[in-house]
């Protein structure tokens, strides 16, 4: 993807950013949220997306196509060398290989911030998805059973784990700064 460049999320991105979040909250269980989020909320989310917990956007033709995250994946701190992989697609721009790209890019982020391993949680009905996440190394770690429940319907959620190397484990993301560099490389997750 040549005509596609992923940087580092701005303020002035959060727009666009939540315009992409909310059609899936309202079309897609490809994210268990029910209730669209404003920009304001956006705002105060990306203030959280920083140094190990980035937030990356791809842009194409100077507009947001596309947003991912790496979040912590929980608060305990023995978890503290895991991310949880968010990846959101323009629904204009599905299907066009850009997902992969900032997918790609999200975990070489992990691995210069020294992340031990990344997982997605995604819905069992997400076949794009599930098979990207399965193109980029993840493998499946098992699977909740009727967990999330939109649109009527119950939901599984399939977690999918990607162990970066053996030795990233080593020191947190907090104690070992890197630096800010992002390299280039659907909806994806029900993280955000």
């Amino acid at each position: 993807m040549n005509d596609v460049s992923i940087r580092t999320a701005l303020p002035a991105d959060v727009p666009a950013i939540t315009a992409i979040y909310n059609h899936y909250v309202r079309t897609s269980t490809a994210t268990f949220d029910t209730e669209e989020k404003s920009v304001e909320d956006r705002v105060e989310w990306l203030t959280q997306h920083v140094g190990a917990y980035p937030a990356l956007v791809a842009e194409r033709d100077g507009g947001v196509v596309a947003w991912g995250t790496l979040s912590a994946w929980a608060r305990r701190r023995a978890y503290r060398h895991t991310a949880e992989i968010s990846v959101y697609v323009a629904p204009d721009a599905t299907a066009r290989g850009v997902g992969p790209v900032l997918a790609n890019a999200l975990i070489a982020r992990a691995r210069e911030v020294g992340h031990h391993a990344v997982v997605s949680q995604i819905v069992h009905e997400n076949e794009a998805s599930l098979k990207m996440a399965s193109r980029l190394g993840f493998e499946h770690a098992g699977t909740l059973r009727e967990v999330g429940r939109k649109f009527d319907r119950w939901l599984d959620l399939v977690l999918m784990e990607l162990v970066l190397d053996a030795d990233s484990g080593q020191t947190s993301p907090a104690e070992k700064p890197r630096g800010a560099r992002v390299e280039r490389g659907s909806e994806w997750g029900t993280g955000s």
